[in-house]
Parts: C-alpha cells; structure tokens; sequence
C-alpha cells in the first residue's frame, strides 16, 4: 500500500511538471519574438544584448507609421472573416446532406474532399497565377483571396461539420419530418442549434486558419489585398532580416489570434470535445 502510495503521489507532481514543461517549450518560440520586437535590428543580432537590453517602441511606431500596419490588419480581417461565413454558408448544407442523406458514395467523397489537402501548393501555384492574372483579371483582389482560402478550408470544415452532425440522433430528424418540418426548418430549428458549439469551434478554427494563411496571399498579392503575412514577407531585403521590425510585425499580426483564441477557449474545447463524452 505505501509503495502505491508513493507512486501516486509522484505522478501527482511528475504530470503536471511534465504538462508545464511541454507548455514552455510551445510557449518560448512567442516569448522570444515578443522580447525581441522591443529591441533595435542592431541590438537584435548582438549576443551580449540577448538577454539584457534597453527596450524600445520603436519598432512598433515605425510598423503603423512608415509600414501602414492597419492596412494589412483590415485586408486580413476582411479576407478571413468572409472566407468563414463562406466556407460555412457552403459546408453546412453539404455536410447536413452527407449526414442525413447518405449515398453509397458518400464516404468516397468525403475521403476525395480530404486529399486535396495533399495537392503540394507550389504544383498549382503558376496556373493560378497565370489564369488570375491574364484571364479572371482577379489578381490582387479581395475577392480572389476569399475564394482561395474558403477552398483550402473547405474540406475541414466540411469534415468536422460532418462528424458533428453525426453526432445528433436520427431520431429527432425524422420525428421532425414526420410533423412536416421542411429541410430548412431541421437546418434552423434542429441541427444548428443541437450543433452550436461544433459551428461555433469550426468558424474558429476556419478563421485562424485563414488569418495564417501565407503560402497563397502572399504570392496571389502585391499591394491592394494584401495581408498581415505579406507585411511579414515585406521585412525580408537582400541584405538580410530586420529581426526587430519583423519580431514586431509576427507580434501584432499573432496577437489578435492569441486573444480571439483565449476568450473563446471554453467553446472551442466544448465543441472540439462535442460527442466525446456519451
């Protein structure tokens, strides 16, 4: 009984230090961005200023007055706001057919959906950039960057729509279409909101994913849609990195996500975990 004892109460502490470290290794990559967006590019590659160094906002003052920070800070917000509702106003009826409606077919698609997340980007990048450029004229739109990222996202959503959808008992669906509930009413007055908290933690994820989104609105922009990752981009010059503008910038561009994601952790949870627990 002691030795049971014991060994229960080391797993007591080793756990929770082993859960505290892994939380510090993830963490220090932030931490260290943060620290070094409050020092000069001079200071940021000198080793005796590593650790101690005067802090300065000089970083940030030039970010909104030479770099125009807000410009890309709204172009991201625009992009990433309406690529969500769009992934979503196009996954939820999808996902509700799959669902309730299946076909033998059904799991074939879901798997074909999932494997164009396998397609290397760089394989499509110049005819996209060709037909956007000569043909569409869309290049460096707004309107291209939203279609973009709801197609990347789409298949995620959709799978992540469709497992929680699963989740509601199919009892409910056809009790409600034995009282002659069309198929907007189960959608508005049945799956929404039994499925609240899996939409709510899908919309989430599908924003963060496309505010992170680089690859595409980097290269499928140069100056009117261009977001937070392209300002990012912009730091880089032939002689080399400015690592405190650019530890700035990643810090301002990261930090509206940190706190979206800290205010809404308890949703995202519940809804990551929807269905876990019967």
């Amino acid at each position: 009984m002691a030795i049971v004892a014991q060994t229960s109460n080391l797993g007591k502490i080793f756990w929770p230090a082993l859960a505290w470290l892994i939380s510090i290794i993830f963490f220090f990559p932030i931490f260290w961005m943060v620290l070094t967006s409050f020092k000069t590019d001079a200071d940021a590659v000198k080793p005796e200023f590593l650790i101690f160094f005067k802090p300065t906002l000089e970083n940030y003052f030039n970010m909104t007055d030479n770099y125009d920070y807000w410009r890309f800070a709204i172009n991201s917000t625009i992009t990433s706001i309406f690529a969500t509702l769009f992934s979503l106003f196009v996954g939820v009826p999808a996902s509700y057919v799959m669902a309730f409606n299946p076909t033998k077919n059904t799991k074939n698609i879901l798997i074909w959906m999932l494997s164009t997340k396998m397609l290397p980007a760089a394989a499509v990048l110049y005819p996209m950039t060709f037909i956007t450029k000569n043909f569409l004229n869309i290049y460096d739109t707004h309107f291209l960057i939203i279609l973009v990222l709801c197609l990347i996202n789409l298949p995620i959503v959709i799978w992540m729509l469709f497992t929680y959808f699963k989740e509601i008992p199919k009892e409910i669906i056809e009790a409600s279409r034995m009282d002659g509930v069309n198929t907007w009413g189960e959608l508005k007055e049945i799956i929404i909101p039994l499925a609240w908290g899996g939409l709510a933690s899908t919309a989430l994820l599908c924003f963060i994913f496309c505010w992170n989104e680089a690859y595409w609105t980097v290269r499928l922009t140069t100056n009117e849609a261009a977001t937070l990752s392209k300002l990012i981009e912009g730091n880089r010059a032939p002689e080399g990195l400015f690592f405190g503008r650019l530890s700035a910038v990643s810090s301002a561009a990261v930090a509206p996500i940190v706190i979206l994601g800290w205010f809404c952790q308890r949703q995202l949870v519940k809804g990551l975990t929807f269905g876990a627990v019967k």
